[in-house]
């Protein structure tokens, strides 16, 4: 179910009885694509709006130029039921956890015996019911310089590098939830920054982040932009001894929306 209106789309008639609703970019059924549960037939629910602006964005429409509708959390639930052959969950983004509602999602979703991944960019906590947190906080080379900003002028690149970690939001996270932490790799030159990442993290939490906790993605959303990365950035996780997460849905369908 994509979702083509703006921001300024008027809230669905049919609320829940609270008012509780969320800006919906789409909604759509495939295999998840990535991470430890890559290839699992899932749900996958994509609000809009996000508080960082990585330059190699993959959903640049829930960030750089946020689109959605606003549906309340019955008109959520009732797209996800209707697709009966998944009992997995992902909500994604840009980033859900800036909305409050995503909360009130979770908690109807884990009463339906749904099991739900929520993608965070790792900035924001909330208590809520996540059975896996899939963390992926933004390196330095996420940032979105004016060389490389996809609207040209740079004016997010300080905000960007000023909010894109939060040690304190991370440890909370992995201390809370069943977590991943799932890196985007441009190149050899990002590892020195996550070792020292996970050196903070892991003084920071009360909870063990293994080596297989760590995954290492290459960067691309289209098969040619994978062809150039996969390869390099597989050889690097077994260097370090990370793991390796490909992006299954590009390998399938490309960049095609919905997948």
């Amino acid at each position: 179910m994509p979702v083509n209106s703006t921001a300024d789309s008027e809230p669905s008639s049919a609320e829940t009885s609270d008012g509780a609703t969320l800006p919906i970019n789409e909604c759509f059924y495939s295999l998840q694509g990535e991470g430890t549960l890559a290839g699992v037939p899932s749900v996958f629910v994509r609000t809009s709006g996000c508080n960082l602006r990585c330059w190699f964005c993959d959903s640049y429409h829930t960030s750089w130029e946020p689109t959605h509708g606003q549906l309340s959390i019955d008109d959520i639930v009732a797209e996800v039921e209707s697709h009966e052959e998944a009992d997995h969950v992902v909500l994604t983004g840009g980033e859900p956890l800036i909305h409050e509602q995503s909360v009130d999602l979770l908690e109807r979703l884990d009463e339906l015996g749904y099991h739900t991944t929520v993608e965070t960019n790792g900035t924001i906590y909330r208590d809520a019911p996540i059975d896996l947190a899939s963390i992926s906080p933004k390196l330095a080379s996420s940032t979105p310089t004016e060389e490389k900003d996809p609207k040209g002028d740079g004016e997010w690149a300080e905000r960007h590098d000023e909010r894109r970690i939060d040690i304190d939001t991370l440890a909370d996270l992995v201390d809370a939830y069943d977590s991943q932490l799932k890196f985007v790799v441009t190149g050899e030159d990002d590892l020195p920054e996550i070792e020292n990442l996970l050196d903070r993290v892991r003084n920071a939490t009360s909870t063990t982040v293994r080596d297989s906790d760590v995954l290492l993605m290459p960067e691309g959303v289209t098969r040619e932009q994978l062809d150039v990365s996969r390869n390099a950035v597989a050889e690097l996780a077994m260097e370090y001894g990370y793991r390796y997460t490909p992006r299954l849905h590009v390998d399938l369908w490309n960049d095609a929306p919905g997948t």
